[in-house]
């Protein structure tokens, strides 16, 4: 029994010997770091469904993908509802921000904000007062030059004037025609409403203004405003004007519906953006010309400037774009009538 007692105890030994001799499992291998995550950028759009600035932001959609994850807001054109937002946006940590203004004098107020938090700021579309921008070196703006557009659509409506001496219904050399104005006070509606007129005079035609008030940016406004014209004025009108393609496309809606592009019962209508479905009136002779506002290269733009600052990188560094006194990059504005209508159409592929 003491024999067996011996061999057993003995077993146990070697056994635990053999233990502590073999190889322990190595710890496990801490996780490789993965690519740094995306930056995330709050962007605001006065309101969605503004025809222009669906395509803007499509093009900073398109230009975020695999680059930066967007925190996007529809200010709903309110503009407490998009001061909030700013708000929401710098709780959620963003690293910069994307702001189309829904009132150009709220620039302050957006900057003070991303101002206490750090944050770059890139504004586009909606001009802020230059004032504005230069009182935080950090904020931007990408636009145009509002003033370039109305020159491109006088330029248009003195070229197709002239070109058609049957428009002057009452054979008095001018032009009586009517404007439709964006929202009083935007840099682009002052600007446009300006510089259009001016344009045509400079080209040495009379003009003579029938009727001028806002169709706030809208296609339902725009019909409205015109219908009303038709009954006051009738054929005395000689020509449609419009700060934008909505309206235009209002003014076109309002003029087919009282018996206008049948037969010989025409009337001229400009607007400018260039969106998808003015480029069909103008392919179809029912709008004259529109001036390209290049949505595509405007939310590129604004998505280049805003994700190089959320990387703390030079806003411009690897873009195309420069800036100018007033820490502005100015996409340039293309006019289109049917002649080049494939340059505007370029820009939504």
């Amino acid at each position: 029994m003491k024999k067996f007692l011996v061999l057993v105890l003995a077993l146990a030994m070697v056994l635990s010997l053999a233990a502590c001799g073999a190889k322990q499992p190595a710890e496990p291998a801490a996780p490789a770091e993965g690519p740094a995550a995306n930056p995330k950028i709050g962007v605001t759009i006065y309101k969605f469904d503004d025809n222009f600035m669906s395509f803007v932001r499509r093009a900073i959609e398109t230009g975020a993908k695999d680059k930066a994850d967007l925190v996007l807001n529809d200010s709903q054109n309110n503009q407490a509802t998009q001061n909030e937002q700013v708000d929401m946006m710098i709780s959620k940590g963003v690293k910069s921000l994307a702001i189309n203004l829904v009132d150009p004098q709220a620039a302050p107020t957006i900057i003070e904000k991303a101002k206490a938090a750090g944050l770059p700021v890139i504004f586009f579309n909606k001009e802020p007062d230059a004032s504005a921008l230069a009182s935080y070196d950090k904020a931007w703006y990408v636009g145009t030059t509002s003033s370039e557009s109305g020159v491109m659509q006088g330029k248009i409506v003195a070229d197709s004037w002239k070109a058609n001496p049957a428009w002057d219904k009452n054979k008095d050399g001018k032009i009586q025609y009517v404007l439709l104005k964006g929202e009083p006070g935007h840099p682009d509606a002052e600007a446009r409403t300006k510089f259009v007129i001016d344009e045509v005079k400079n080209a040495g035609i009379e003009v003579e203004e029938l009727e001028l008030q806002t169709g706030m940016w809208d296609s339902v406004k725009g019909k409205e405003l015109v219908d009303a014209w038709l009954a006051k004025h009738g054929d005395k009108i000689e020509y449609v004007i419009a700060n934008n393609d909505a309206m235009a496309l209002g003014a076109v809606s309002s003029l087919q519906a009282n018996g206008y592009f049948t037969g010989d019962k025409f009337m001229p209508v400009v607007g400018v953006d260039a969106i998808p479905d003015a480029l069909e009136q103008v392919k179809a002779g029912t709008m004259v010309g529109t001036v390209l506002n290049d949505a595509k290269n405007q939310g590129g733009a604004t998505l280049e400037l805003a994700l190089n600052a959320a990387n703390g990188k030079d806003p411009l560094e690897g873009t195309q774009w420069t800036l100018d006194d007033k820490k502005a990059v100015r996409v340039p504005y293309v006019g289109i009538t049917k002649d080049n209508l494939a340059v505007a159409e370029e820009a939504y592929k």
